[in-house]
């Protein structure tokens, strides 16, 4: 596993710890992996491809989550070899939807995107919550997105919707499980600079016929700007989960926390 982000941390606080990050491969969900394995925790986490090489989590199940099936696999591999979770940090999420706004997506991109980014996390809540709620303690964490609020409708309005309505469901159903011992709370990050991110990055630079940098600026010009002048890094992301995820964190519950770098223009 690569090394830990020279971030200041309780290397036991985690300890004695079952998570489960999703998507935890690449990008924020690597760096969460990273974070929480480093702080003591057991973590489990998913990709559709092949685990990469190099990295170590304690359990790792490759599967289409974005699929029933999907996470019945996880389900059932995660609750063999841990027996049930303290912590779950539903990150899958992105979208292959192509550009051109409303009238370029059809039937199929809109049930892909809302199977990924919003059906996936409520079958695994689903499928990990009755232990959670068994011991009377727990902590969800949902992966939302500034989209929620600030939907891009050239290239994501499908995925933009689907976060939205994961942000909806995820306080929802923090008033359901709270009084039963379980915190849940959101993170809707802005531009963070992942994998995925670069991909966007190149699509809109080949469109638009410029380089990288290019394609950057624009997607940062396309969210209004970033007040601090760039976009954001999958650790600092994984450190505002780990906090959330944290005895540290104990009373906040039903909460969204923007890390954008001042995107959103509203309060």
């Amino acid at each position: 596993m690569t090394a830990v982000p020279d971030f200041p941390f309780d290397p036991k606080e985690f300890i004695g710890k079952r998570a489960l990050v999703t998507g935890g491969t690449k990008g924020m969900g690597q760096a969460i992996v990273r974070r929480l394995s480093a702080a003591g925790a057991k973590v489990a986490t998913t990709a559709r491809s092949p685990l990469p090489e190099g990295q170590a989590p304690a359990l790792f199940v490759q599967a289409d989550i974005s699929t029933a099936q999907g996470v019945n696999r996880v389900a059932s591999a995660v609750l063999d070899a841990f027996g049930g979770l303290d912590i779950l940090i539903n990150n899958v999420g992105g979208s292959s939807a192509p550009s051109g706004g409303f009238a370029a997506l059809s039937d199929e991109h809109w049930q892909a995107d809302i199977n990924a980014n919003l059906l996936a996390p409520v079958r695994l809540d689903r499928a990990f919550l009755p232990r959670m709620i068994e011991r009377g303690q727990g902590v969800v964490i949902h992966i939302s997105s500034i989209q929620r609020r600030l939907p891009l409708y050239e290239a994501t309005l499908a995925y933009a919707a689907a976060k939205a309505g994961l942000s909806n469901y995820s306080k929802g159903l923090s008033k359901e499980v709270g009084p039963k011992g379980i915190r849940v709370n959101s993170i809707a990050p802005g531009f963070i600079e992942t994998t995925a991110a670069t991909a966007l990055i190149r699509r809109i630079a080949a469109e638009a016929g410029t380089d990288e940098e290019g394609g950057r600026k624009l997607l940062m010009d396309s969210l209004g700007g970033i007040s601090i002048g760039r976009p954001g890094r999958p650790e600092e992301v994984a450190e505002l989960a780990a906090f959330l995820a944290s005895p540290r964190a104990a009373s906040i519950h039903g909460a969204e926390y923007t890390i954008d770098g001042g995107t959103v223009p509203t309060v």
